[in-house]
């Protein structure tokens, strides 16, 4: 390998910069060497398990690049901390609106680890998605570098400059099997004033989600809407003492616009059920909780409540905990409490975001039961299934995504040949022969 190409650390090329990248694709294309594109490996254990000769680890390409707060516009390196952007951002009282989740507590890593790229590349979005989108909506530009290792970008730094295809949408969610991104545009929003949560207590999961359904089709600007059975929402401490499920409608803005609004919803929801609310920290603290999924956290990502029993004991059943296999179904919104019935009878927890329309699973054991929850996302109408968490081997043996129909499988199989045609990117971390 060239000497101007990546630096070596045992399985792990490091580049410096953009051109270094290139060069690294290059070399591998043409010695058939397998790269698996990671930034600060949060997210490692996403997707399909895949083996490939080195790792292409993108940390050093960090930092912002540009930012203009009067024009809502940040670029940065694909390598910069998601952590360090929101830092910045929140300094001139703005935000990314799709409130992207961090992965890195749910996976046993430390909070705060992922990267920019990394975020587009999984497509990341929180508990706002369905009012802001997802990160591939809030994407204006990209450059990256191909399978071929052509360096290439797309988009540019204001919201309407497309013309073509979209490729910083297209490629948003492709996991790293397409491009390596080396640099990206975002636009940013202004962040709201405070928060208050409406709460409605001890609805069961079908109920909630007819609550949840008006609230969100109201006029009162519901930016959140999720519901946590009473067995989860035990172990969240800003639901300390309430002891029920809980169905949470959150209202940001301006405080008169807030207690406005809240009074609303009050009137409309009133008859459904016993109504609290959560004042702006524990509101906080709430959100952050489902978007980042704390209740389903491994023990090395940051614990949300305490173990029980002495420190042997504890740590056999932080070992069991953190080995429970954990899957994110996306269904309609009225039909997600037939998929936690399903998983149910098997045993499992879940809690339901994005007005019940998100379903985040926790199976008991380390057995997927795949078929049983692909079965329930069929029979609630079709959606999405993803596995989320599991042993190495037990993704490797699994569709870890949902299996594509025959359609979107060509279209897909002609992109990954169109960028990537060696198959040098990422093999296999999506679907298998891809």
């Amino acid at each position: 390998m060239s000497a101007a190409t990546a630096a070596m650390s045992g399985d792990r090329l490091c580049p410096r910069d953009e051109a270094d990248v290139a060069e690294t694709v290059r070399w591998a294309a043409s010695e058939g060497r397998t790269l698996d594109v990671a930034g600060r490996r949060s997210k490692a254990a996403l997707g399909r398990a895949i083996q490939t000769d080195f790792t292409l680890e993108l940390a050093a390409l960090s930092g912002v690049t540009l930012y203009e707060p009067e024009e809502l516009v940040l670029s940065a390196r694909a390598g910069t901390p998601v952590a360090e952007i929101a830092a910045l951002v929140a300094g001139a009282n703005q935000m990314m609106a799709f409130e992207p989740m961090d992965f890195g507590p749910l996976l046993g890593q430390k909070a705060g680890a992922g990267t920019l790229g990394g975020l587009l590349a999984c497509n990341l979005a929180g508990p706002r998605r369905p009012s802001a989108g997802a990160a591939r909506d809030h994407a204006l530009g990209i450059r990256a570098v191909s399978g071929r290792g052509e360096v290439f970008k797309a988009g540019g730094r204001v919201v309407k400059n497309v013309t073509g295809y979209d490729l910083p949408r297209g490629l948003a969610g492709s996991h790293g099997t397409f491009a390596a991104f080396t640099e990206i545009t975002i636009k940013v929003l202004p962040r709201p004033e405070t928060v208050e949560t409406l709460l409605i207590l001890g609805l069961d999961d079908a109920a909630a989600a007819g609550a949840m359904s008006a609230a969100v089709g109201s006029y009162y600007d519901v930016s959140g809407a999720a519901h946590v059975p009473g067995d989860v929402a035990q172990t969240l401490p800003a639901l300390a003492g309430i002891g029920r499920a809980v169905t949470a409608l959150r209202l940001e803005g301006v405080q008169p616009s807030i207690l406005h609004r809240r009074g609303k919803l009050e009137a409309l929801l009133r008859a459904r059920g016993e109504l609290a609310f959560l004042d702006a920290d524990a509101s906080r603290a709430f959100w952050l909780a489902i978007r980042d999924v704390l209740p389903f956290a491994a023990s090395g990502g940051g614990e949300v409540g305490g173990e029980v029993g002495g420190e042997v004991g504890g740590a056999t059943a932080r070992a069991e905990r953190d080995a429970r296999v954990i899957w994110r179904v996306s269904v309609a919104p009225m039909a997600g409490a037939r998929i936690g019935a399903a998983v149910r009878t098997v045993g499992g927890r879940c809690f339901y975001d994005w007005a019940g329309g998100l379903v985040w699973i926790e199976m008991p054991c380390t057995e997927p039961q795949a078929s049983l929850v692909r079965q329930a996302v069929s029979a609630a109408g079709g959606g999405h299934a993803t596995l989320i968490r599991a042993a190495a081997p037990v993704r490797a043996a699994q569709e870890v995504f949902q299996p594509l129909d025959a359609i979107t499988g060509a279209l897909v199989r002609r992109m990954k040949s169109g960028f990537d045609p060696a198959g040098v990117l990422s093999p296999g971390r999506m679907y298998a022969g891809m």
